[in-house]
């Protein structure tokens, strides 16, 4: 053995007697360690990639394993190296290997899974109201359905799909590029692992054809734009007989002409008189629900004051409780005044003291001071 040579067991840390599993398990482990897609640019981990895969080829073949036990590398000196070509490890375990760093996307066998239907989306408008107190509704869509002729089989009645004699039924095909093992859909069935030769005449093949459907729509309570409501199964129906998609109903709640709504709190603004502002008393407002409201106005209130009402608001959504109701008071002057009314305003206007409305005092004071009045 020459100084370049390492002995194959010592590159795979196994002694010599060890069984094909121990081998195995000991070459999955260095492999993934130094596989150069997990050391990118590391010529050390590539050169050991390659030898442990050089060594892995040897001492898993029975009939190579006997020979380098008894000749070391020079039985393979004419031969080209270990499985007399490139060395590395064989079609099967580098896809065993990706499989594992990667998912099944580069490995792993089985037939093809059959491929779920598409899930469909549907927008609906709803009042405020209808947001309070829920809807129930119904929705109608064209949508993809399984052929009742085949059944959704895709194949002609009294026939039925063969699997394909290309991919073996699993729908991909593999084909290994240097160190790298690629799985693309299969050309012949396209990916479904099944080949149909008497394709249904109603569907096409498809197993499925587009009708019309009418579905039962429950909106609850407390829904908000954007909340998505999803129907189980309700979506196009998967290819020759696969799994439905679902469907989503996007809610949209139209804008309100009195209320505004932010979460579960309603707001709104409410004109008063200015002589109930200064006096306070009560207003009653119809909300939401349906019900009149009483707000409680305190005397000498300004505009823009907002006062919450506890529990008015709207419902949480598949919860307890309600949100709140929040009013934003605007005082309105008069602008039509009877003579009666305009008398007893000036009046009022005569006995001012400027105590009355301190905000407008204390602005015409600080004016007078910065300007040296």
């Amino acid at each position: 053995m020459s100084a370049t040579e390492v002995d194959f067991y010592e590159l795979l840390g196994v002694s010599r007697d060890a069984d094909g599993a121990t081998i195995k398990s000991a070459y999955r482990k260095l492999a993934m360690k130094h596989h150069p897609d997990r050391n990118p640019g590391c010529g050390e981990s590539e050169a050991k990639f390659k030898a442990v895969s050089a060594a892995y080829e040897c001492l898993k073949d029975p009939q190579k394993r006997a020979a380098y036990d008894r000749f070391g590398h020079a039985a393979f000196q004419n031969g080209g190296g270990p499985g007399g070509g490139h060395p590395g490890a064989d079609f099967g375990d580098i896809g065993d290997i990706f499989e594992t760093i990667f998912g099944s996307a580069f490995g792993g066998g089985g037939r093809a899974q059959p491929r779920r239907g598409a899930d469909l989306r549907y927008d609906m408008q709803i009042s405020l109201e209808e947001a309070f107190h829920g809807k129930s509704t119904e929705v109608e869509i064209e949508v993809s359905q399984n052929c009742d002729t085949c059944h959704g089989s895709g194949a002609t009645p009294g026939t039925r799909a063969r699997t394909c004699n290309l991919c073996g039924g699993r729908g991909q095909v593999r084909a290994k590029q240097g160190f790298f093992v690629v799985e693309r859909p299969c050309p012949n069935c396209h990916g479904s692992g099944e080949v149909i030769t008497s394709p249904c005449r109603d569907c096409g093949g498809e197993g499925r054809v587009d009708r019309e459907q009418t579905l039962a729509v429950e909106i609850p309570p407390g829904v908000d734009t954007g909340t998505r409501i999803r129907l189980s199964g309700k979506g196009e129906a998967g290819p020759r007989g696969a799994p439905p998609g679902d469907l989503y109903i996007f809610v949209h709640v139209k804008p309100h002409e009195i209320f505004q709504r932010e979460g579960t709190t309603l707001g709104t603004r409410v004109p008063i008189s200015f002589t109930k502002a200064a006096l306070g008393g009560s207003i009653d407002i119809p909300n939401i629900d349906g019900d009149e409201v009483t707000i409680e106005i305190p005397a000498g209130i300004q505009s823009g004051k907002q006062l919450r009402q506890r529990g008015a608001g709207m419902p949480v959504l598949q919860g307890r409780g309600r949100g709140d109701l929040v009013v934003e008071i605007a005082v309105e002057t008069p602008t039509k005044l009877s003579k009666e009314q305009r008398a007893l305003l000036e009046q009022f206007r005569d006995t001012e003291t400027g105590d009355e409305c301190p905000e407008s005092r204390g602005f015409f004071d600080k004016l007078k001071t910065a300007f040296g009045g």
